[in-house]
């Protein structure tokens, strides 16, 4: 297999009709850095960014599913999703409804062992916050 063209970052560009409310969510509620800000005439665009890693995660229908199943009990995403790694997933649930997401589903444990919330976050993006716990969960049976 070729090794590809060489992708040295991933970013997610979202059109935010509130772009405000938008810009002082994710990086002011949320925290993420400021990494760069440029302007053209008449608009805007601010990198916050999501720290030193980046994975894109590809799913799947059934298993998108599966995962909103988990986190919410039913269908709710679109096609995209975006999920930002936690150190305590029901203080930052709290911290996100406060600035003004709006909380689909609180904490939950999951299968794959962490504690997952989802939110809808501003410019329509739904927000899973997840804080991976350290040992496996025990099974029965």
């Amino acid at each position: 297999m070729a090794d590809g063209i060489g992708v040295r970052e991933l970013r997610l560009v979202v059109t935010a009709e509130d772009y405000e409310a938008a810009l002082e969510f994710y990086r002011d509620v949320l925290g993420l850095p400021q990494r760069a800000a440029y302007s053209s005439p008449g608009g805007r665009v601010d990198h916050p960014g999501g720290g030193a890693r980046a994975t894109l995660e590809l799913a799947d229908p059934p298993h998108a599913a599966y995962i909103d199943e988990v986190e919410v009990g039913r269908r709710v995403a679109g096609h995209v999703r975006v999920a930002f790694e936690v150190a305590d997933a029901e203080s930052a649930t709290e911290q996100a409804a406060s600035g003004g997401a709006a909380v689909l589903s609180r904490p939950v444990l999951t299968p794959w062992n962490s504690r997952n919330a989802r939110l809808e976050g501003p410019a329509g993006l739904q927000l899973t916050l997840f804080q991976e716990l350290d040992a496996a969960p025990e099974t029965t049976g």
